[in-house]
């Protein structure tokens, strides 16, 4: 890709990043550090639903080469290319449309790229001023370089040809960038607007390490979803609950699980049986029952604190349509709307169980904090 290319990317990606930025500097919000943190969960939480659209139709490999289109900026210049790759195979990974989706997901994700080198800039600029610790940069610089390591799983997933393993931790990188956008903006939230101290301790203490729980179980939910997604399970059990007519079908979990292959070939480079991919749809549908329990109790205990409520009210509606989804999504044999609001929902269960946990974590501290602060004046007074 010659140089000149490369610079139509990048003023590309500068314009996708513009709009939210002007509308950030223009807002009348005072906090606007703050303010571009939950723009940007925002911009990434829509990013992981746009990219499993990208993967759903069947689009990742729209422009066969990265960062371009055919060594091109966009699919306009290189219309020639994509046309002849379209009339050989008309129903091929290559056409107009699956390349502009592809090309659009890659510009979304370099505009979001710029908008973290802005926030990691603003926030060691305002550090080294103020030493305030809501510009504290461990965090935007956590996130600059995961967003490095993202574009790199980016570029992999197109030059190894949707290898599976290669997407499906593409996938949980990019759940990961949301979740640590989240955590920012609570973090900053909370100093901006500090909770009530609670008087239950014990409680609290058991919610934190069960909300810690329940993170890790959704983190092996998505990854066994995203396992689905990419090696194109998701019919593989086209009825419910029942699978191939059995509670307990015929599987291949050796070959199912196996990580570095290519896409729907064994290690050994053989075609894989279908029992592989009833074992991995299986897997993922038996361990949603797993994460329903675990979230479910989580939210419960939750709701009991009045400062957590909202949140937990939340995780528990997602939870309840993430389970409805998922059934349709078989049910109804794979409706394009329905796949893509279930992956929405696993994206969304990922931004409001973080949040979830920082508020838990927070609200912690700052009540043992003012437990040590009201004893100490109780000794003062004796």
């Amino acid at each position: 890709m010659d140089a000149s290319s490369l610079y139509a990317m990048a003023l590309t990606a500068l314009a996708v990043a513009g709009v939210p930025l002007c509308i950030v500097l223009l807002s009348s919000d005072a906090n606007k550090y703050r303010k571009l943190v939950w723009v940007m969960v925002f911009l990434t939480f829509d990013l992981i639903v746009f990219g499993a659209f990208t993967r759903l139709t069947d689009s990742g490999l729209g422009c066969p080469d990265w960062p371009g289109c055919y060594g091109a900026a966009n699919p306009f210049i290189a219309h020639e290319q994509i046309a002849a790759a379209e009339a050989l195979m008309p129903t091929g990974p290559v056409t107009k449309a699956k390349a502009w989706i592809e090309m659009i997901h890659r510009y979304l994700a370099m505009g979001i790229g710029f908008l973290i080198m802005v926030l990691m800039c603003g926030s060691i600029h305002q550090w080294i001023k103020t030493h305030r610790r809501a510009f504290a940069p461990g965090l935007p610089v956590a996130l600059f370089l995961l967003v490095c390591v993202q574009g790199a799983f980016g570029a992999w997933t197109v030059t190894l040809k949707l290898q599976p393993v290669i997407v499906t931790i593409h996938l949980l990188l990019g759940m990961t960038l949301l979740a640590m956008l989240a955590w920012l903006g609570e973090r900053e939230n909370a100093l901006m607007a500090p909770p009530a101290p609670s008087r239950n301790l014990a409680a609290l203490h058991r919610l934190r390490w069960l909300t810690l729980f329940a993170a890790a179980v959704l983190l092996v939910q998505i990854a066994l979803g995203g396992w689905v997604s990419t090696n194109y399970a998701t019919l593989a059990c086209d009825e419910f609950p029942f699978c191939d007519g059995k509670l307990v079908p015929d599987m291949d979990f050796e070959h199912g699980f196996t990580l570095w292959r290519e896409l729907g070939k064994t290690a050994a480079g053989h075609y894989l049986q279908f029992s592989a991919p009833v074992a991995i749809h299986w897997v993922h549908r038996n361990f949603a029952l797993v994460v329903t329990v675990v979230l479910g109790l989580a939210a419960w205990r939750a709701w009991r604190e009045p400062q957590l409520r909202r949140t937990a009210r939340l995780i528990a509606l997602v939870l309840l349509v993430q389970l409805f989804t998922g059934v349709a999504t078989v049910f109804f044999a794979f409706p394009l709307a329905i796949a893509v609001l279930h992956n929405a929902g696993a994206a969304l269960l990922v931004l409001l169980v973080t949040m979830l946990n920082y508020k838990v974590k927070y609200l912690l501290e700052a009540s043992r904090y003012a437990g040590v602060k009201s004893a100490a004046a109780a000794n003062s007074y004796r």
